[in-house]
This record gives structure tokens, sequence and C-alpha cells, in this order.
């Protein structure tokens, strides 16, 4: 395989509160998984785990854990916001 032939990840970074966050796309496949992994037995989308999924997939600097949103409230909305925007955008 060549070098040219290699994908680089899709990423952003964006300053939410003053901290640089980097968002970086898992692939159309995680992305649907994501979703799909995240929804109650209606088809609804649960917030707690989706918000989980972004956290482990998607936000990658910094690293993030609900204990930090504890200290980060006031961007919590904002952060995964851009992040459920970001991933509407790249794939």
């Amino acid at each position: 395989m060549s070098q040219d032939s290699v994908k680089k990840p899709k990423q952003m970074t964006k300053t939410i509160g003053g901290i640089d966050f980097t968002f970086q796309f898992p692939g159309v496949r995680k992305v649907i998984q994501m979703s799909d992994q995240s929804k109650d037995r209606h088809g609804n989308l649960m917030s707690e785990p989706y918000y989980g999924q972004i956290m482990d997939h998607v936000i990658v600097q910094p690293k993030t854990s609900w204990d930090y949103w504890d200290d980060h409230q006031d961007i919590m909305e904002e952060v995964f916001g851009t992040a459920i925007r970001f991933l509407n955008g790249v794939g």
C-alpha cells in the first residue's frame, strides 16, 4: 500500500472555554454503531451512552470522562454540540 493511499484521520480543533478540543472522525461505520448502541428499545437516542461514545471515539484531546465534565459543566453542551455537528459534517 502506497503512502498516498493511506487515509489520514479527519480532525478538527476548536477552542471552547479557553481549552483546545481536538475532534477526530472515527469513520462512517463507527458513527452508525455509536448511534445504534445509544438508542433505547423504542429507537430514541439516549444522551448518556451517546456522549460516552463521543468521549471514547471522537474527542481525542483532551481525553475526557464524566469526572472531567463535573469540573467543566459550563462548556459541556457546547463541546458535545460541536462534536455532533463535526460528525454530521464530515461523513
